[in-house]
């Protein structure tokens, strides 16, 4: 499986690849729950190799740690996921 921060830098420079509808879902610690926000709302800043900003729809801003994706979807279909155990969500 590709390393996540791998996958994130491919959907933003590689551009016959972006070419495509891309959402990420991660864990939510405070609302227990997986968010999905599209690729038009995350920014990957330049050094930071663990973690990207999210941007709500109400504008609200959450650094989301890369150990928290758990899952990437290009035009709706499933091309990334972890699998992590209960014990370690």
């Amino acid at each position: 499986m590709e390393p996540i921060r791998s996958l994130l830098h491919r959907i933003q420079w590689d551009e016959a690849f972006a070419r495509a509808e891309f959402t990420v879902g991660y864990r939510d610690r405070t609302r227990d729950e997986l968010v999905t926000v599209p690729w038009e709302r995350i920014r990957l800043e330049p050094g930071n190799a663990f973690s990207f900003t999210a941007i709500e729809p109400d504008g609200t801003v959450h650094e989301v740690p890369l150990h928290r994706v758990r899952e990437v979807r290009r035009d709706g279909r499933l091309i990334w996921q972890r699998h992590v155990d209960a014990d370690h969500r």
